[in-house]
């Protein structure tokens, strides 16, 4: 771990293998786009455009940047790991407006009050200090920009049940995720076609016939491809760093790190926000 740049050495490695696995090349397209629509229904579309400047912050394999980069005039791809930096340069080699940046959250090398907008989904979580690194990224942001977020929930809107099934798959994430990669690769395949994928398509049948399956174990899968779930069956037990917060206290870290205006997408995935960063005083 090295504190100094809030970033956990390990964990980065483990992202960029993730990616060298999975660069979602074969992701279907359909997907691709529902999965950005989800994400990014929160930010307003009339700041992002061709004079918009921002920065994506854990690239990882620019999934999300392929969307944003049509868009706008720059955009910088940040991440911490080369291996997922140089995956995400093959896959955005289409673009000549985007700056590819090798550095933790808290190196990042643009400005001050520079930004047009920012966004951080599903990264921050793997950090040392969360706070810390929301701080950094609202820095970087003009007075008025928005900057979109999404932190792993504390399943606080779950029945105990859910939650109690979730500390025990949580006991076998810690466990995994010290494995070698070619093995925790290999049980997290085995996890997303023998529990991901029959659960997921259990909660979409039961859907069809009518029954509310929102509280399903992977609910939010029923409509994912297996290549999708694989993906995250990877990412989530194959990740030593996880955070987890309540829709409170990310409203409150987003609030000490100078953003106003916060809201909340209530659907799932948990939690996505947004906020605006105050005027400078």
């Amino acid at each position: 771990m090295n504190e100094n740049n809030n970033a956990d050495l390990k964990t980065i490695a483990d992202f960029g293998l993730e990616w060298a696995s999975f660069n979602q090349s074969v992701l279907p397209n359909k997907e691709a786009k529902q999965l950005f629509d989800s994400y990014f229904r929160l930010l307003p579309q009339q700041l992002i455009n061709e004079t918009s400047r921002g920065f994506d912050l854990g690239c990882g394999s620019g999934r999300w940047a392929k969307f944003v980069a049509q868009k706008v005039s720059e955009l910088y791809c940040i991440d911490p790991s080369e291996t997922a930096l140089n995956v995400a340069k093959n896959n955005l080699k289409e673009f000549n407006n985007i700056v590819f940046v090798k550095t933790s959250v808290d190196n990042m090398p643009m400005e001050d009050n520079s930004m047009d907008f920012g966004y951080s989904l599903g990264v921050l979580h793997h950090i040392p200090n969360t706070q810390k690194g929301i701080n950094s990224c609202v820095a970087k942001l003009k007075p008025g920009a928005p900057f979109l977020l999404y932190l792993y929930y504390a399943l606080e809107n779950k029945p105990k049940w859910f939650r109690c099934v979730w500390q025990i798959s949580n006991l076998i994430r810690k466990i995994i995720s010290r494995l070698p990669y070619k093995i925790k690769y290999v049980i997290s395949q085995l996890i997303a076609i023998l529990i991901y994928y029959p659960l997921a398509k259990t909660s979409l049948l039961l859907e069809k016939f009518g029954y509310k399956a929102n509280n399903m174990p992977l609910y939010s899968y029923r409509c994912r491809s297996l290549y999708g779930m694989r993906t995250d069956a990877l990412d989530r037990f194959g990740t030593r760093l996880e955070h987890r917060f309540t829709a409170k206290q990310i409203k409150e870290m987003m609030e000490k790190a100078g953003l106003e205006k916060i809201t909340f997408d209530d659907s799932i995935p948990y939690w996505k926000a947004i906020g605006y960063k105050k005027p400078l005083t």
